[in-house]
């Protein structure tokens, strides 16, 4: 099968996979280099999932992951 723009990825992240307060970043260290764009934060702290506006990567809060009140 062969990827295309109309099919987006969903990336499953747990809360250790986070940076700061809720946030992940897009591209993702596991994307290929070819398929890089600009670096955007996208916060999953509300919703537990959110959309890169770049390439349509949906990034979701994994089943039964709580995110931290603090440290």
């Amino acid at each position: 099968m062969s990827a295309t723009a109309s099919t987006a990825a969903v990336v499953e992240v747990t809360a250790r996979d986070l940076q700061g307060p809720g946030v992940v970043f897009c591209p993702n260290p596991k994307m290929a280099l070819w398929s890089n764009h600009p670096r955007v934060f996208i916060d999953l702290a509300h919703e537990g999932e959110g959309k890169c506006p770049y390439c349509g990567t949906v990034y979701r809060l994994k089943a039964g992951e709580k995110l931290g009140s603090g440290h």
